[in-house]
């Protein structure tokens, strides 16, 4: 396969980006399922690291990681392979440009490197250094798209040969990811369902995603009245009015917290109306189950002058919440994606 131009790198690293997000994982939270099979690739290869990683065009997410326990001295145990290195706090993202996936992902086919130092391209590369690692396999993550969203890659710190067996091996082992994939296209479907819900209420409604409060969705009254916005924007920046009157703090509150806040009276000049008008708030955090943590906030605004009860506001987010978390049992560990 010829390679990419710099161009064309770029635009499918934004791609995959995109994709992460609708997914909900374009972040670098730990997931059950992705350490699953981190830790069945290290077993199964016999490997003292292995990692599922989401590739973006900012940086590499380690969704999924297996590190050897640490031993009672506080080094980690890598049973004498080569010089031991403390694995036990490695964090779970690094740059596009860090250790060998991105190569993986940038040739769309397996790279087995036996030994690294074979490789002058490879062997200064700032893994090496950092963690020790001698030999690498890394295996294209692709979706039920096609698309390549990152790796499953392990490594050792010492030469080794991966032979057939353990290639195939890996290769299989990353196919079964496709049915998470193929599980959360599926939810986003029964969340067009839920949103059109969102999208005939006659108040403003927005949903944000993360602590940086990232714009999933909004309905149409809230685009009428704070303003139209990109999706997965960042909502202090590009709704900077709300932020002055401060909505954006009571949903720090909210996500922080965990506990529904309430902004009872802010004054605020909207878009579809000549003079200021004055709005309650009401933001409740989002869980994809009872006992997840928080991954978003749900706002609702209402217009204090409309005849709207401010029960109907509450009950309203108590109903999308009891919804998200019906969606939410398959286990995610973000906001269930949104459109």
């Amino acid at each position: 396969m010829d390679p990419l131009t710099p161009d064309q790198t770029r635009h499918a690293a934004e791609q995959r980006r995109l994709r992460l997000q609708v997914l909900g994982l374009n972040t670098v939270e730990a997931e059950a399922t992705f350490d699953r099979v981190a830790r069945l690739a290290a077993s199964f290869t016999q490997s003292p690291l292995a990692m599922v990683n989401f590739i973006n065009d900012e940086r590499q997410m380690f969704r999924g990681m297996y590190v050897p326990p640490s031993s009672p001295d506080g080094a980690a145990d890598t049973e004498s392979r080569g010089i031991v290195f403390d694995l036990s706090d490695i964090a779970r993202e690094a740059p596009t440009d860090y250790g060998f996936c991105p190569h993986v992902v940038a040739q769309g086919s397996q790279l087995a490197l036996d030994d690294v130092f074979d490789y002058p391209r490879f062997r200064g590369n700032a893994l090496v250094n950092d963690m020790g690692v001698r030999s690498y396999l890394g295996t294209p993550l692709r979706d039920n798209t096609g698309m390549i969203l990152g790796t499953v890659c392990v490594a050792d710190m010492v030469a080794r040969t991966w032979d057939r067996k353990i290639k195939e091996g890996m290769q299989e082992l990353t196919e079964t990811l496709l049915s998470e994939f193929k599980l959360r296209d599926s939810l986003l479907a029964q969340q067009h369902e839920l949103f059109a819900v969102f999208d005939g209420a006659p108040f403003p409604i927005m949903l944000t995603e993360g602590p940086h409060h990232l714009l999933r969705y909004a309905n149409g009254k809230q685009g009428a009245a704070f303003g139209m916005v990109p999706q997965f924007s960042p909502g202090r920046q590009v709704l900077s009015g709300l932020d002055s009157v401060g909505v954006f703090s009571a949903m720090d509150e909210a996500f922080h917290t965990g506990q529904t806040t309430t902004l009872p009276h802010a004054a605020i000049t909207t878009y579809d109306s000549p003079s200021p008008q004055a709005f309650s708030f009401l933001c409740t955090p989002v869980r994809t189950s009872p006992t997840a943590p928080v991954s978003g906030v749900l706002t609702v605004a209402m217009n204090t002058h409309e005849s709207y009860p401010v029960t109907e506001q509450h009950v309203f987010a108590a109903n999308v919440q009891e919804r998200f978390e019906q969606l939410g049992t398959n286990g995610f560990g973000g906001v269930v994606p949104g459109r």
